[in-house]
């Protein structure tokens, strides 16, 4: 999409807090954003997240998914982190997506809410994964029904794959923001990830935030990785 600015978030997947501060600051200068999850969470608390992500925005994934009343009150327990963004499952419902709305809007300061994300389809899921769990159709359908039913709720955006990013974007024009993990560069290695593009890629497909782990931190030198990975989404 000629024109779109992407940003890069390097998510921080570790439970040990100074190696996430050491990621954190190697890649300080390209990235724009730090992503702490489960993994680091649980692991480690909410004081931790907080100095893990020292003063970079944070993008705070812990996919919350709950009867609605449990979702607005954990997302009032969030608010001292001060998340630019975070997440919760968009297969929650309507109910669920509404009240995690109606509490961002009620538990932070206006001019600091963070971007409420609602996760569609993860991208370690196939359509035959969908299968097993019940669900009929295609990857893309259940993204795209998903992605309307959470934008239409209240949500900002949604996170995605890099490969149902054209299908949101014509199904729902340019209005939400799409963050998309999966994303890794030429040459690199999978992992779990079944639904992939780079980083050039996916700037070309319109994603607003692209999500790169292991590339970048498992790499000989982060600092030199993310700084590529910068440079392909500004060339």
């Amino acid at each position: 999409m000629p024109g779109r600015s992407t940003r890069l978030i390097v998510a921080l997947d570790t439970k040990d807090t100074a190696q996430a501060a050491r990621w954190r600051e190697q890649a300080a200068g390209h990235a724009d954003a730090v992503k702490l999850g489960l993994e680091f969470t649980y692991a480690r608390g909410l004081d931790a997240v907080r100095a893990a992500a020292g003063d970079s925005p944070l993008f705070l994934d812990l996919k919350l998914h709950d009867i609605p009343n449990t979702v607005a009150s954990a997302i009032g327990s969030l608010a001292a982190l001060r998340p630019a963004m975070l997440t919760i499952h968009a297969s929650g419902g309507r109910a669920m997506i509404a009240a995690a709305r109606r509490a961002v809007d009620e538990t932070f300061p206006s001019g600091s809410r963070p971007l409420l994300l609602a996760v569609t389809v993860l991208t370690s899921m196939d359509t035959q994964g969908l299968h097993e769990v019940g669900v009929p159709g295609s990857v893309e359908e259940q993204v795209v029904r998903l992605g309307r039913l959470a934008m239409e709720s209240g949500a900002d955006g949604l996170v995605c794959s890099s490969h149902e990013i054209a299908p949101l974007r014509r199904a729902l024009g340019d209005g939400p923001v799409l963050v998309v993990p999966g994303i890794r560069p030429a040459g690199s290695a999978l992992g779990d990830q079944k639904r992939v593009m780079t980083p050039a890629q996916a700037r070309a497909a319109g994603a607003d935030w692209i999500v790169v782990g292991r590339p970048i931190t498992r790499a000989p030198d982060p600092a030199a990785a993310a700084a590529a990975i910068a440079a392909e989404l500004s060339a």
